[in-house]
């Protein structure tokens, strides 16, 4: 097997439109909720979300260009811009040859989502005469991000889109780290996006009893394991990593941020929307990507809980992190409470925390977590409040979806 690194990160958050900015305030504690504003929200009942401010998508690429693509891909332009120039590579000198052995993994669990309602809205407010953009499909279906950075930087290695609602980022990247160590591809880039900040978006969830409804307080309505929880926060943005092949990044002489070493996926086989109380599927993640990397349980420092802040959620997976991880010394937190959730690209956001904590020795903590649940399972080291500088040689990334997907992935220091 191939040994994988990590050369380049990007980011289009909540908390900032670049790595650095965003892990800055991540380091910080600041939350990035705050009154929804792309849509009025007056009769619904959560009136907040994580919103991304100040994204100018002409930054990023041509006016023309822009009514071709729905925001979840504009975000994945450029947050794979980021990653790419971050990572030093430069596919215009590159021959043909060279980009075969370049791929993109993009994940999406909602993908065009405000394109479609914005279209049909149309369609129904007429006389019934279809009017439909001839940009509606490409705009709207999920794999297209994927296809344009593609297209983008005429890569041609493997190309596809992956969907597992909020595992989907995390899926993502697990693929295309075994598309590299298997020898398919030279250089990946994997990530994900989500602009689902929509009229649709936020009554579904909320009819499904999985929002937060603190609208007096929104900063402080994303609290993991917190006895007063009451539902997550809706997020929205881009994570983009560049995977590469270690003696590819190495010869040509690539700042290498991390090591990827190990994923691990799996199934709660439970319901629909639920998470089954012991944790099962997620346990079971965290156990293969431990396996694959070869490594026990010991050496984790760092495990960047899924946590939404919602009731069964925040338990069955700290139930599952006591059962691989008990009586170790293990620093777990959930950085949600700082971004919200991003659904499907949360895996690819908190993949780049994960990153930086390995490469830096430091942890995020959980915000907002006043009083630990009285059910949560006890002697697991929480880290609440502050930022702790502390060894990090290997960290953990947990990731869940409804449908009762479950993706884990660890990285670890670079060592060459």
């Amino acid at each position: 097997m191939k040994r994988v690194v990590v050369t380049g990160t990007g980011a289009i958050t909540p908390l900032g439109n670049s790595t650095e900015v965003f892990w800055q305030n991540i380091l910080n504690g600041r939350s990035g909720a705050g009154p929804i504003t792309k849509f009025d929200s007056g009769k619904f009942k959560t009136h907040f979300g994580c919103e991304v401010h100040d994204f100018e998508a002409t930054d990023y690429m041509e006016k023309k260009e822009i009514k071709k693509y729905d925001l979840f891909t504009q975000y994945a332009i450029a947050a794979s811009d980021q990653a790419i120039k971050d990572a030093g590579l430069d596919f215009k000198s590159m021959t043909p040859r060279q980009r075969y052995e370049v791929g993109v993994i993009w994940a999406s669990g909602n993908g065009g989502i405000g394109t479609f309602e914005e279209q049909l809205k149309e369609f129904y407010a007429g006389d019934g005469t279809p009017r439909f953009s001839p940009y509606f499909i490409p705009k709207m279906i999920v794999d297209i991000a994927a296809g344009v950075i593609s297209i983008r930087h005429q890569l041609h290695g493997p190309n596809y889109c992956t969907v597992s609602a909020c595992a989907s980022s995390n899926t993502a990247i697990i693929n295309a780290f075994d598309t590299i160590r298997l020898g398919k591809a030279t250089i990946m880039i994997a990530g994900g996006s989500e602009a689902a900040i929509t009229p649709a978006s936020i009554g579904g969830f909320s009819s499904a009893q999985a929002l937060s409804k603190r609208n007096e307080d929104p900063q402080k309505a994303s609290r993991p394991f917190d006895k007063d929880r009451d539902g997550f926060v809706i997020g929205e943005g881009a994570g983009a990593l560049v995977l590469e092949e270690w003696t590819h990044a190495v010869n040509r002489g690539a700042t290498i941020h991390a090591e990827i070493v190990g994923g691990g996926m799996a199934a709660d086989a439970y319901h629909l929307t639920g998470t089954p109380p012991d944790g099962l599927g997620a346990e079971l993640g965290m156990i293969k990507a431990l396996a694959d990397a070869g490594i026990s349980a010991d050496k984790i420092n760092y495990v960047n809980a899924h946590a939404t802040s919602t009731n069964q959620g925040d338990l069955s997976e700290l139930n599952a992190i006591q059962e691989v991880f008990s009586g170790l010394p293990v620093t777990i937190s959930a950085t949600k409470s700082m971004t919200g959730h991003l659904l499907g690209a949360a895996g690819a956001v908190e993949s780049i925390i994960c990153i930086l904590a390995v490469k830096q020795n430091i942890i995020p903590a959980t915000i907002n977590t006043e009083i630990l649940d009285e059910n949560a399972p006890r002697g697991l080291h929480l880290l609440l409040g502050q930022s702790l500088k502390t060894p990090v040689n290997y960290a953990l990334n947990n990731t869940f979806g409804f449908g009762g997907h479950t993706a884990s992935s660890l990285f670890k220091k670079y060592e060459a």
